[in-house]
């Protein structure tokens, strides 16, 4: 990787097996996940809970996160598409002529899970724990959010990280001066996959967005494509800093103990940076053409700002209950 003007090409798919993809994208959400228990792992043997309740968690998150993140895509900014393509919303399939899906379902292709919002993501994640602390009364549901955040902001990054890779969530348009300025190759509306087939009389999409890269007769198509902010990487970056800091307020001071204090960091933390990358951020869709002035990640973003300010400076006692 370079500055100044740096091209962005990678295959989103890691593997594939027959009809099924394996995306980087899928990857990094399993790594989040992965890395988010053995973080709980350490929290909870420090707090002296039992591995059995931290099992139960980690179904009952991944659950709740997986199943809000696609239902808040859903309905925050795509109902107009999936109104019309219900058998989608839970199926990793989408609708797309001249495929079979499984070699015989005609009219569809495997996709994966795409489509995913982290303001669905956060309110679900919320819910799940509150069912979880109604199966574990023992388990204050403050006290376990003020723990969750921290392995919730790097699970952030990763998934904003993903979303890099799959050239997806891009920013604005920016000069090829610019410090960080990226050329998605593989943009969809800078160069749909159609689009680059027929420019390159290539068969697959990757074979063509590999031709536009690297053969030079394809050269003026390349500069055609436009430079952009990485605002996945901006994201990705403010909450890498963000899980710095609420693994050190935990670990190395008494913030933990003043109960819903941690999760208010962690609320404020993580929309504040969402809401500011938004202004380099292509659109996203959703509801902001009718509120207008913000996007739909801002206008979401600002309740939950708001709730986290509450949680940071409300009076409580400085003891959790566990």
């Amino acid at each position: 990787m370079y500055f100044l003007g740096f091209n962005w090409n990678p295959d989103d798919t890691l593997l594939k097996l027959g009809f099924i993809q394996i995306k980087y994208y899928n990857m990094l959400w399993i790594a989040a996940f992965v890395l988010g228990w053995f973080i709980m792992k350490r929290i909870f043997l420090n707090e002296k809970k039992s591995m059995e309740k931290l099992d139960s968690l980690f179904i009952y998150t991944v659950v709740s996160i997986m199943l809000g993140a696609r239902l808040g895509h859903v309905f925050f900014y795509d109902w107009d598409y999936y109104q019309n393509h219900l058998i989608e919303i839970l199926l990793p399939i989408r609708e797309k002529s001249g495929e079979a899906l499984f070699g015989f379902i005609n009219g569809y292709e495997f996709t994966g899970f795409t489509g995913l919002a982290s303001h669905g993501a956060t309110i679900a994640a919320i819910i799940g724990v509150w069912l979880y602390c109604r199966k574990w009364k023992d388990i204050g549901i403050l006290w376990l959010l003020d723990r969750l955040v921290v392995p919730s902001a790097i699970g952030a990054c990763f998934v904003r990280l993903g979303n890099f890779f799959n050239s997806e969530i891009n920013g604005d348009k920016v000069e090829g001066s610019f410090l960080f300025a990226t050329r998605f190759i593989r943009d969809s509306e800078d160069m749909p996959a159609y689009k680059a087939m027929s420019l390159t009389n290539e068969t697959t999409a990757s074979a063509a967005y590999k031709a536009i890269a690297t053969k030079p007769e394809f050269s003026s198509i390349l500069e055609a494509i436009p430079y952009r902010h990485p605002a996945q990487l901006y994201e990705a970056f403010g909450y890498a800093l963000l899980f710095v800091l609420l693994y050190f307020l935990y670990w190395k001071t008494d913030k933990k103990d003043k109960i819903g204090y941690l999760f208010g960091v962690f609320m404020v933390g993580l929309w504040t940076i969402r809401f500011f990358v938004e202004f380099v951020k292509k659109s996203q869709g959703g509801f902001e053409e009718s509120l207008g002035l913000l996007s739909t990640g801002q206008w979401l973003s600002i309740p939950m700002i708001g709730i986290g300010l509450y949680f940071m400076f409300r009076p409580t006692k400085t003891k959790a209950s566990a």
